[in-house]
């Protein structure tokens, strides 16, 4: 079935034209539906509920919190007022779950996807030089071309547990690892001052295993974000799904505590 979802998903994605610099909205919206099963049983039922109300949501964030994020990412650290913000919105959003303003509450807590999705993005961290003309088309188009094949991975459960006081810290670490991954995908798709095609490349190419890692680290940023807040409005906890450590048929013990989320049950 995942594999499934994977293939429709690739199908969409090719259906959207990327934007410079941005993952294609279909990718933010699966990226939530993958969070989703990180997340306590009701939680996840009640995001998933209002799905169509939280992709709503994801195109309204409000644009001088994006635009602060975005003057903040070439210099590859989020400022004392653009975290200060960005916490301020999670705060208000809290604050309606725990007044019990779910209609309300639960599209914006969906909505917070949209800050880890941009932080994790290679595309949005290039640095005051940028991106050469078209590379991101093709990195959107390698992506899309092997989305199929991409594991979801959680590389540590313990973000899971991250304290609302705690997501600027959470935050600024997953630009810092989107950041470090940047001149991977430009020694892979500039060469000699050419843009490589998606074509030429595929799932063993470091360009995509790139965007592989930085889905899955959305993923769990998403899900954590989500959790933070709903933690501190004292949002249900419990029959929250359990991890299974992913190794290497290879390998002859667990080395990495790299972990991934329970597959999704057949309907």
């Amino acid at each position: 079935m995942r594999a499934i979802a994977r293939a429709l998903l690739a199908a969409a994605i090719a259906a959207v034209p990327a934007a410079a610099g941005a993952w294609p909205a279909e990718t933010v919206v699966a990226m939530t539906r993958d969070a989703r099963r990180l997340l306590p049983r009701s939680l996840n039922r009640l995001l998933g509920e209002r799905e169509s109300q939280v992709k709503d949501e994801l195109q309204r964030f409000p644009p001088p919190l994006a635009q602060r994020v975005f003057a903040d990412l070439p210099s590859g650290r989020l400022s004392a007022p653009t975290l200060e913000a960005l916490q301020a919105e999670v705060d208000r959003v809290a604050a309606l779950l725990h007044e019990g303003r779910l209609a309300e509450g639960l599209p914006r807590l969906g909505a917070l996807a949209r800050i880890p999705a941009d932080l994790s993005d290679p595309m949005l961290t290039a640095g005051p030089e940028g991106w050469p003309p078209g590379l991101a088309r093709e990195y959107y188009a390698l992506f899309s071309a092997n989305v199929s094949r991409m594991p979801v991975v959680l590389e540590d459960r313990a973000v899971l547990d991250t304290a609302r006081q705690q997501l600027p810290a959470l935050w600024q670490s997953v630009l810092d690892r989107s950041r470090a991954q940047a001149p991977t995908v430009r020694a892979e798709m500039v060469r000699d001052g050419r843009v490589v095609s998606a074509a030429r490349l595929d799932y063993r190419s470091p360009a995509w295993a790139v965007s592989s890692l930085a889905y899955s680290r959305a993923v769990a940023a998403v899900a954590a974000t989500w959790l933070a807040a709903w933690r501190s409005a004292n949002g249900d906890l419990t029959n929250q799904p359990g991890t299974r450590v992913a190794v290497p048929r290879d390998a002859p013990a667990p080395t990495a505590d790299a972990r991934r989320p329970p597959q999704p049950e057949a309907p």
